[in-house]
C-alpha cells in the first residue's frame, strides 16, 4: 500500500524565486532614488524621465548578465565537484559505500542497519550518486538552477519595476509627487506580495519594503538636491 501524503511542499529551488523579487525590488528602489536624485537637483521634465529610461534599461541588462554569471558558476562549480564524486563511486566503491554509512550512523541509524542500506544503495551508481551529492554538497544532479531562467526572471522583474516611478513622467507628470505615490504603492504591494510566499505578514512585508525604499529615494534626493542647489522637485 503506497504511502498517504497529507500535504505538498512549494518548489524552493527552481532558481527563479529570488532573482525575480530581487529584480523587481531592486529595480523599483534603485530606478526611484536614480529619479529623486535627479529630481532633487532641479532637472527639467525631460531629463528626469531620461535619466529613469536609461536607468530602466541599464539595470535590466546589468541584472540579468550579472544573474546568469552567478547562477552559471555556481552551477559549474557544483557540476565539476559532482563529477568528482562520480570518479570516487568507480575508482573507490567500498570507501565510499562505508562513508555513506558514517552519515547515516552520525543521524542516529543502527552501524548495522547504516552499513546495510549504504551498501543496498550504493548497487545503484546513479541513485549512490544522488544520495553522495545531497548529503556532502547539498545538491542534486540534474536539479540545479537555470542561468537562463535567472537571467530573464531578473531582466523581466528588474524593468517591471524600474518602470513604475517613470511612469507618471511618461504621461505628462512634471514632478515627482506622483512617481512618489506610484513608487510607494508599488514598494508596499510587492513586499505585501513576497508574504504570499514567506512566513510574514502581509502589512509588515509591504511596510518594510515600503521603509527601506523611502529612506533609499529621500537620501539620493537630498544628495541631489545638495549638489544641484537645493530647492523642489
Amino acid at each position: 500500500m503506497a504511502a498517504e501524503i497529507h500535504h505538498q511542499h512549494r518548489d524552493v529551488t527552481g532558481g527563479w524565486l529570488r532573482p525575480a523579487v530581487f529584480g523587481a525590488m531592486d529595480g523599483l528602489v534603485s530606478n526611484f532614488a536614480l529619479i529623486a536624485g535627479i529630481a532633487g537637483g532641479q532637472a527639467s521634465q525631460k531629463v528626469v524621465l531620461l535619466a529613469g529610461l536609461a536607468g530602466l534599461a541599464a539595470g535590466a541588462f546589468s541584472m540579468a548578465a550579472g544573474e546568469y554569471i552567478s547562477v552559471a558558476s555556481q552551477s559549474e562549480l557544483a557540476e565539476a565537484e559532482i563529477e568528482i564524486e562520480r570518479l570516487e563511486l568507480v575508482r573507490h566503491p567500498g570507501a565510499e559505500a562505508r562513508e555513506l554509512a558514517e552519515v547515516f550512523e552520525s543521524r542516529g541509524v543502527d552501524p548495522d542497519v547504516a552499513a546495510e542500506v549504504a551498501r543496498q544503495l550504493s548497487k545503484n551508481p546513479d541513485e549512490a550518486l544522488q544520495v553522495h551529492a545531497r548529503e556532502e554538497l547539498g545538491v542534486a544532479p540534474g536539479d540545479l538552477p537555470s542561468p537562463l531562467l535567472a537571467a530573464g526572471s531578473s531582466f523581466l522583474s528588474f524593468a517591471l519595476g524600474a518602470l513604475l516611478p517613470v511612469l507618471p513622467y511618461l504621461l505628462g507628470a512634471t514632478s515627482l509627487w506622483p512617481a512618489a505615490v506610484v513608487a510607494g504603492l508599488g514598494l508596499f504591494s510587492a513586499g505585501a506580495l513576497v508574504s504570499r510566499v514567506t512566513a510574514r505578514a502581509w502589512w509588515f512585508s509591504g511596510t518594510r519594503q515600503l521603509g527601506f525604499g523611502a529612506a533609499a529615494a529621500a537620501m539620493t534626493y537630498g544628495v541631489g538636491a545638495l549638489i544641484g542647489g537645493g530647492g523642489g522637485a
